[in-house]
């Protein structure tokens, strides 16, 4: 199992699901409608590093945070 977390202003409970890659991941979070809009312009981070290649490889106990775009002052 790994754990999805949605940072900032999405405001959705993590949630742990069974997933190989991370386009496993986005398959998955794609079936929830509510996500949608958002997934199109939010950055993911493995286990806290940032990524863009949804063939990267999870293993068991990892977590997938979803980060929104943000704005700075």
């Amino acid at each position: 199992m790994i754990k999805v977390e949605f940072l900032g202003p999405i405001g959705k409970a993590p949630i742990e699901m069974e997933a190989a890659t991370l386009a496993d991941v986005s398959a998955k979070l794609k079936e929830d409608g509510s996500l949608t809009s958002w997934l199109e312009k939010c950055a993911v981070a493995l286990n806290d590093t940032m990524v863009n290649d949804l063939n990267t490889p999870l293993q068991a106990g990892d977590k997938v945070s979803i980060l929104p775009p943000v704005c700075g002052g």
